[in-house]
């Protein structure tokens, strides 16, 4: 993905109050009461904006590793009066630093499929990064993945299973199926293009 810098990204960033600046002191204290629901690679922010307005009972937090696509986020976000979205700019890889069993559901949204077997482990369902989920979920794990990518989908699917999730909901075309979808903005481009989109729900006790 080809990134466009935009000038003083994180000047915009931290004028925002959807902005977390450090939020590695918000370990372990993040919510007492509302359900913590993640984005990992929240992009240009669309799904979590509509999951955030759909559900306001839930706290929906948005990590994103590039400052100049989360500005985009937070843009679209500035005109909502949404007390229950926070958006972070963090390395998904160091993800545990800033979160300690408080996560009920983590999505995982068109992320990177990294299509040679040596980056297989960056993939976000790659072992590593599962037990690295293992460390900021709470009792119970819940992780919600779409992608166009086939490869990562399999991929993923034989990954969740091997670490002991049961796949409650697997599809491979999304769009022809009953179940509530708040879409992205790669989505909604991918479909228009006939692509079919690949989705999985599964939850590990």
């Amino acid at each position: 993905m080809r990134l466009r810098n935009v000038k003083n990204a994180r000047e915009k960033l931290e004028a925002s109050k959807y902005f977390v600046k450090e939020p590695e002191k918000n370990k372990g204290n993040w919510s007492n009461s509302s359900k913590i629901h993640l984005e990992k690679g929240t992009g240009k922010g669309d799904f979590l904006i509509g999951m955030a307005t759909t559900y306001p009972d839930i706290l929906f937090i948005g990590v994103e590793k590039y400052e100049s696509v989360l500005v985009r986020a937070i843009e679209k976000a500035e005109d909502l009066n949404l007390s229950n979205l926070k958006f972070i700019c963090y390395d998904a890889a160091k993800i545990d630093n800033i979160f300690d069993h408080e996560i009920d559901t983590i999505y995982l949204n068109f992320s990177d499929p990294w299509p040679k077997t040596k980056h297989h482990k960056r993939r976000l369902t790659s072992p590593l990064f599962l037990e690295t989920y293992d460390k900021i979920f709470k009792d119970e794990k819940h992780i919600v993945q779409k992608t166009d990518n086939i490869d990562l989908f399999a991929y993923s699917l034989e990954e969740l299973s091997k670490h002991g999730y049961t796949l409650e909901k697997v599809s491979l075309d999304l769009a022809n199926e009953k179940i509530f979808n708040v879409k992205t903005e790669y989505e909604e481009k991918f479909m228009n293009l006939g692509y079919k989109i690949n989705y999985v729900d599964a939850r590990k006790k």
